[in-house]
């Protein structure tokens, strides 16, 4: 059963701004702000366009391969997103990738990484928060473990350049979303045309 792509949307929307809710929520609890660490800055956007270049080299060949398990991913993928992506626009894509990146760099990297910090220091935040991201990301054992390594990769971007900074695993989070919604997209429309 395919979502029309209005209410897709907004499912997207209220459950990525959900993601927010939850940051600035639990962050206010544990008297830690989110976006403390968010520097709009020309290294930033450096680190985070460059950052992004090892995730997109990993998915195309993720993505391309005949490994069994990983073309299994992609097929799960590909049924799951595909025909609710295949019906957004270049600009729909755009916004999804930019959102999810946006509101789970905030929860993961944001909040719950430095949440994990206070009581088990660089390499414990860095560990627990991305247990947690691997289980939210749950479609498979491998797809966690890949989710989890991901945000691994993210939460030493978050401090890449000796002092930390937000905005660069939220773009290569954004970035890499978008390339991935592009693919799913795409990959669903020519199983259509077959």
């Amino acid at each position: 059963m395919s979502t029309p792509r209005g209410g897709f949307l907004r499912f997207a929307a209220v459950f990525e701004g959900g993601l927010l809710l939850l940051a600035f929520g639990f962050g206010g609890l544990a008297g830690i702000d989110p976006v403390a660490a968010l520097r709009f800055d020309l290294d930033g956007l450096v680190y985070g366009l460059a950052g992004t270049l090892p995730l997109y080299l990993v998915f195309q060949w993720s993505y391309n391969t005949h490994v069994a398990s990983l073309r299994e991913i992609k097929r799960v993928l590909v049924d799951r997103l595909g025909p609710l992506l295949a019906g957004c626009g270049m600009a729909d894509l755009l916004f999804l990738g930019f959102l999810a990146g946006f509101t789970e760099e905030i929860l993961f990297r944001g909040f719950l990484q430095p949440w994990f910090e206070a009581d088990w220091g660089w390499l414990g935040g860095l560990v627990f928060s991305n247990l947690v991201f691997a289980l939210v990301h749950w479609i498979s054992p491998l797809y966690a473990l890949l989710a989890g390594l991901t945000g691994i990769y993210l939460g030493f971007a978050l401090d890449v350049g000796g002092e930390r900074n937000l905005l660069v695993p939220i773009l290569i989070h954004s970035l890499y979303d978008i390339v991935a919604f592009l693919a799913v997209a795409a990959s669903y429309r020519a199983g259509l045309s077959r």
